[in-house]
């Protein structure tokens, strides 16, 4: 008597699908117009406040020049921005205080000028039609 393994598999039944259309075959569709902002469907108040970097971004900025006084051959933005952040996670929480400190600063003040937009905003003080002008 023969096992299980010894003989043949029998064929299982499938299903036959029709083929699918590959995206070359596609009729092309006219392109969607973009909108005019960045983001969909919302347009960007200019008088908005910005949002101010983080710590490791007050870093980056002593960072750049310090770098480029050592190494004035390397032009590269990729080689800076890695020694820059190779620098940053090898730096004790002590030295990087004064970046958290100063982004802190700039947070809250970022903060109150928000509060102060957002006040005008609902009081009408910033009409959509004085953008225009």
């Amino acid at each position: 008597m023969k096992t299980r393994s010894q003989t043949t598999p029998k064929p299982l039944n499938t299903v036959r699908l029709p083929p699918l259309e590959s995206p070359r075959t596609k009729p092309k569709s006219k392109p969607k117009p973009r909108p005019e902002s960045g983001k969909k469907g919302t347009l960007h108040d200019l008088r908005r406040p910005k949002k101010p970097p983080t710590a490791f971004f007050y870093f980056m900025e002593d960072f750049r020049v310090a770098f480029k006084e050592e190494n004035p051959s390397v032009k590269s933005m990729r080689e800076i921005g890695r020694a820059c952040g190779e620098k940053w996670n090898k730096m004790a929480f002590e030295e990087k205080v004064k970046y958290y400190d100063l982004a802190t600063e700039r947070r809250a003040e970022f903060e109150k000028a928000m509060a102060q937009y957002n006040e005008k905003k609902i009081n009408g003080e910033l009409s959509e039609e004085s953008d225009n002008e």
